[in-house]
């Protein structure tokens, strides 16, 4: 984000009262045609001092900061251009002591109390000179020592205001800054009971249950499932509000991110009675993939919500100079009233039987943010009874990355996958062995990443192993050990476009807890590919 030049705005400002202090003397003195070559000085001055504060301008520009002795100079011609005209102009210049006042407060308000005193200062200083110097002005003492009790007083309580909100702002930063910290560490918390919770619920599902039992474990899983999106739309959110998000675009297959999203869904479309249908595409974009994927997967749970039981089509088509995502569905639709109003947060569309759709009406504002962050369109047509068709439309599109062709491996890649797990969490660790072991892996575990050895074909671990080394730096030291670029997975509960953006040269999958049974063996099942591709 570019930080505001508030030095420019102060020389662009300079110029405006400039120009409307110089249409003041020459009104002044059209009316006083007696007296009008008393303001030519005045009217040559002013030609002069355009030809400094025009270049002054476009200095600040080209070369912006905090250059103490610039605006030093800038404030001296301030003053004494208005000195001159004073002292020249006498009784008609008087009103142009308002501008005094405005380089006065101007340079305090937008550089700090350092320069409003500075500039009280001086303004007193040319107050004096003015006096001494102007018949006029000797012949008022009075009006003189109003004008310098105004000086005085107006940026004192100036300078009160000021000292009262960089206060105020301090505490709030310290409050926003504490807020950050007690989220970034909540989530991380919570989506460790969240995740383990998941994969302790897929161990149960493939365990021998009766079908009642298989019952209960799924409401359990949808009851979760939905936990889960709502913990992440809540942090998404925050994400987006704390302004630290930087996207970086890379070049995407558009068709495999689709498909990553409709697997995600399978459960849960299952759970609606929805029939996710997904066209082909082999297209190439470059956009920031876990953002456009974030975007893909809240417009999916929407029509999840309120399209039950009928067919979702998703597929990508040409508009304009890129290609557009569309999901169409036919469920109830919405209302032309209520279109333009969806976006925000925690609105939503009330209908009968409403408490059975489940969210907090975030999914589509995180889907707007998203897009202005980069720099999509997204667009929403929908029809009464007819159905509902979103589009994420701005891709750009790019040309095909040719895919390294490498062997297929047996039906059952993971039985005998030999899955080095590091996790300091131990419900966790313990949930996370289960499944593994459940799919057929041999599995090594380890709470923490200090020194651990191992001569297996995946590593999984977390980020955040404590104060001694993080699962970036484990998989490293494995990677050293083993003297080739072994596949690896990190599973975290923090920020996972950071995550991401400091880990882009090291060739890891990373995951975002709570991570999905079906998301984890997906990925492990890509990563045996590369496995395989080696051996």
């Amino acid at each position: 984000m570019t930080e505001k030049n508030s030095e420019l705005d102060q020389a662009t400002l300079r110029l405006t009262v400039g120009a409307c202090a110089s249409l003041y003397i020459f009104v002044v003195a059209s009316l006083s045609t007696s007296d009008f070559a008393t303001y030519v000085p005045i009217m040559w001055y002013m030609t002069f001092f355009f030809s400094v504060a025009i270049p002054l301008r476009m200095a600040i520009k080209r070369w912006p900061g905090h250059f103490f002795l610039r605006r030093l100079f800038a404030m001296t011609l301030d003053y004494v251009s208005l000195a001159f005209a004073l002292i020249v102009g006498g009784e008609g210049a008087l009103p142009l002591y308002a501008a005094v006042l405005w380089v006065t407060l101007g340079n305090g308000m937008r550089f700090g109390t350092r320069y409003l005193m500075i500039a009280t200062l001086i303004a007193l200083a040319t107050l004096v000179a003015i006096f001494l110097l102007t018949p006029f002005w000797r012949g008022q003492p009075f009006l003189f020592l109003t004008l310098i009790v105004t000086t005085i007083v107006v940026p004192a309580y100036a300078h009160i205001l000021l000292t009262r909100t960089r206060i105020a702002s301090e505490e709030a930063i310290a409050a926003n800054q504490e807020k950050s910290r007690f989220l970034a560490q909540a989530s991380h918390d919570l989506r460790q009971p969240i995740h383990s919770i998941g994969l302790f619920t897929a161990c149960l599902r493939d365990a021998r249950l009766g079908r009642e039992e298989l019952r209960l474990v799924d409401n359990i899983d949808r009851s979760l499932h939905i936990v889960s999106q709502l913990f992440r739309s809540i942090l998404d959110i925050y994400t987006l509000d704390n302004g630290q998000l930087e996207p970086q675009a890379e070049p995407v297959n558009l068709g495999a991110l689709l498909q990553d999203v409709v697997k995600q869904n399978t459960e849960a479309a299952r759970w609606a009675g929805v029939e996710l249908r997904l066209r082909p595409c082999r297209h190439w974009v470059q956009v920031n993939a876990g953002l456009l994927a974030t975007m893909v997967q809240n417009l999916v749970s929407n029509t999840l919500k309120y399209a039950s039981g009928q067919p979702v089509l998703i597929g990508v088509r040409p508009k304009g100079d890129g290609l557009a995502i569309v999901i169409y569905d036919k469920g109830r639709g919405i209302a032309a009233e209520h279109l333009p109003e969806v976006f925000k947060e925690f609105y939503r569309v009330r209908h009968v039987r409403d408490k059975d759709v489940e969210g907090l009406g975030l999914g589509l504002s995180i889907v707007k943010r998203i897009s202005h962050l980069i720099n999509l369109d997204i667009r929403l047509d929908s029809r009464l009874g007819k159905g509902t068709r979103a589009m994420i439309q701005g891709l750009e599109m790019i040309a095909p990355r040719t895919p390294v062709d490498r062997p297929v491996a047996a039906q059952n890649r993971l039985q005998g996958l030999r899955v080095c797990l590091v996790e300091d969490d131990s419900n966790v660790l313990m949930a996370t062995s289960a499944l593994l072991e459940k799919w057929g892996c041999v599995v090594e575990t380890h709470s923490d990443g200090v020194g651990v050895t191992s001569d297996c074909d995946i590593i999984i671990a977390d980020f955040d192993l404590g104060t001694k080394v993080s699962g970036a730096e484990c998989i490293a030291a494995i990677r050293e050990q083993r003297g080739w670029e072994v596949p690896a997975m990190i599973m975290t509960g923090h920020e996972i476009e950071r995550i991401r953006h400091a880990l882009h040269h090291m060739n890891i999958s990373i995951l975002a807890k709570p991570v999905r049974p079906p998301e984890l063996r997906a990925t492990l099942l890509e990563l045996t590919k590369h496995f395989a591709w080696r051996v």
